[in-house]
């Protein structure tokens, strides 16, 4: 009996080793498939809201590449300045990653958005059309009601009017907060305006609906019984598009351009 005891331990042991080894080398091997992917279905999301890649489009991940590099240019920031920092590598810079590393962070200041640290530098990509500037698209996340909230915004040439909006990962609740990703709330934010006339931002999601960006150009329809969800999204747009976020960046991109 004590053998068998033994012999059972000392198997579920092996075995457990052994698994642990499949396991880990198997970890260890997909992962650059893996972050190809994560970086293919950003670059994906990038696409959509800039108007390359039509809704529901199905493409390869060189179709996704190629027209990529063909219409995105991406930067990197310093945020505080809103210069280009040419220092850092555009193709291996992580944002998330480098604003939960207190080397190249800092912690950010009390804000609506629940955003805890900022990165020194920050994304940009400015989507071009028939050699022409189309967008400019920036990150933005913060907290909704269960989640951080991970997306981008796009801005017009005149850095005021909205272009779209669109989120690739959270956590709120489907079919209530989990509306951020639905097209048609989605396509309400385009042509409605970000800043008022001294450059703050001030598109608010409200309660309810709205009217046409003609009528109501400040504000989006909320998110039918979400309302925490909602006021999570005018937070972290107001904050991104703020002093604090990419505030210094589009000043600077308004007076190169005279706006």
């Amino acid at each position: 009996m004590q053998f068998d005891t033994r012999y059972t331990v000392l198997f579920a042991a092996a075995v457990c080793v052994v698994c642990s080894v499949f396991v880990a080398g198997a970890a260890v091997t997909l992962k650059p498939r893996q972050e190809l992917n994560k970086a293919i279905d950003l670059q994906k999301k990038v696409l959509a809201l800039a108007r390359v890649m039509k809704p529901g489009e199905s493409l390869s991940a060189s179709e996704v590449q190629r027209r990529f590099e063909q219409s995105i240019t991406p930067y990197v920031v310093d945020l505080q300045t809103g210069e280009l920092d040419p220092s850092v590598d555009v193709a291996t810079f992580d944002q998330r990653a480098a604003s939960k590393n207190p080397d190249t962070s800092r912690p950010a200041p009390d804000n609506r958005a629940k955003v805890l640290r900022l990165p020194n530098q920050g994304l940009v990509y400015h989507v071009k059309r028939d050699g022409k500037l189309s967008q400019v698209i920036v990150p933005i996340t913060g907290y909704g009601l269960w989640s951080f909230l991970h997306g981008f915004i796009a801005l017009e040439p005149d850095s005021q009017t909205i272009g779209g909006i669109t989120f690739y990962e959270h956590g709120e609740t489907p079919g209530l907060g989990g509306e951020v990703d639905n097209p048609r709330w989605q396509s309400r934010w385009k042509g409605r305006k970000a800043f008022d006339g001294s450059w703050n931002p001030i598109i608010t999601v409200k309660k309810g609906s709205v009217g046409t960006p003609a009528e109501d150009p400040y504000e989006v329809d909320g998110l039918s019984g979400a309302t925490i969800t909602s006021r999570g999204v005018t937070n972290l747009v107001q904050f991104w598009l703020g002093d604090d976020g990419y505030g210094p960046y589009l000043g600077r991109f308004r007076a190169e351009r005279g706006i």
